[in-house]
């Protein structure tokens, strides 16, 4: 997958302020404020600044803790993740394999088939409905 690579100026004035402040600068939105924590319609997530692909609907879930979760990501190549250590815990940081655009972490405490969490950021996601 070609990398979309592109200056702090360029992705400023493409995204809104807390886009850019949760993606390009590893923020996080407070915990059930998210426009898309609540919605279950069927669809794909697609990154809010690049449109890479990274979630179906089908693998969304209700985990409880304030983000949209989902337990699978679309493709294998969808997403990266990093170690991150920051705020005093050890964390697995999930971005974008195409524009690294921060999107939130990954748990090992989710349901079945995977037993993972993908807990985003609704802010770092952008939801087309399919009917």
């Amino acid at each position: 997958m070609e990398k979309v690579k592109k200056t702090d100026a360029e992705w400023r004035a493409e995204l809104d302020p807390e886009t850019y402040r949760v993606m390009r600068e590893k923020g996080t939105e407070r915990p059930y404020t998210g426009a898309l924590n609540k919605v279950y319609d069927k669809g794909k997530y697609y990154c809010a600044s690049c449109g890479n692909e990274l979630f179906e609907s089908d693998t969304k879930f209700d985990s409880g803790c304030g983000w949209p979760s989902f337990y699978a990501a679309a493709s294998d190549a969808s997403l990266e993740e990093h170690v991150d250590r920051t705020h005093g815990m050890m964390r697995t940081e999930v971005v974008c394999s195409k524009c690294e655009g921060h999107l939130g972490h990954v748990f090992d405490d989710g349901p079945a088939p995977t037993g993972l969490r993908y807990c985003m950021n609704s802010v770092a996601l952008k939801f087309e409905k399919k009917d």
